[in-house]
């Protein structure tokens, strides 16, 4: 059985320059992510508030924290004063809270717009007219603490490499559109999110700057039973 530094040296000897990889830690203890970081893991991908809270309190100070799962504005809180990235903007009414936040600690907190791109009613996410709406608001063009610098998605959870790449493929096309027509000047606009453990790779060939792998660095998920 590989350890957490043998397959993290496994995916990013296979990262191609302008890809990152998030660890996704979620559910992971503490000591996991310590062997992570000792093995030069510096961004870490989380997707509960309070579990993110309670790491970052703990490990060192230079990781840089991703949010990558669905937010509750009532959360936002918790992840304000530190969080470097959030992947999963679906709401005008989301980004505002995420201002509000991190105007009270005199923070620009960068932002992801999440696309529903996958088959699964499910999934969270913007449609292209719901995107055009925020971005097209007063209220977003008078928010002051957050900075949109890319999108994510979560394809469909198949094994259908096809379909995946499809709506990779269509995802990467949002990105293009959001940077003719809103972002053309802003070279911070540049992120893509998409891509897990079963599907990165797949990913990666569709343009993907940002991958986030949790199982194939740490093996399959730990859930608290209690």
């Amino acid at each position: 059985m590989l350890s957490i530094r043998d397959n993290l040296e496994q995916i990013r000897a296979a990262l191609p320059a302008g890809v990152r990889l998030i660890a996704v830690s979620k559910t992971k203890p503490v000591g996991d992510l310590q062997q992570a970081y000792d093995a030069g893991q510096r961004l870490f991908g989380e997707n509960h508030a309070l579990e993110m809270r309670d790491k970052h309190a703990v490990l060192p100070s230079d990781i840089e924290w991703h949010f990558i799962g669905h937010l509750q504005r009532n959360k936002v809180k918790y992840i304000a004063p530190y969080v470097s990235l959030i992947h999963s903007i679906d709401s005008l009414l989301l980004l505002q809270e995420v201002d509000k936040e991190a105007a009270k600690h005199s923070r620009v907190i960068d932002c992801l717009l999440q696309f529903h791109i996958a088959s699964e009613e499910t999934k969270f996410g913007l449609d292209m007219q719901e995107a055009d709406a925020l971005l097209q608001s007063e209220v977003y063009k008078s928010l002051q603490h957050v900075h949109i610098v890319g999108v994510m998605g979560m394809a469909t959870n198949t094994e259908d490499t096809q379909l995946i790449r499809s709506e990779f493929i269509r995802l990467h096309d949002i990105f293009t559109q959001l940077k003719q027509r809103y972002f053309a000047d802003d070279t911070a606009f540049r992120e893509i999110s998409m891509g897990m453990s079963h599907d990165y790779p797949v990913a990666i060939e569709a343009g993907a700057t940002l991958i986030r792998v949790g199982s194939a660095i740490f093996g399959a998920r730990q859930y608290n039973l209690n």
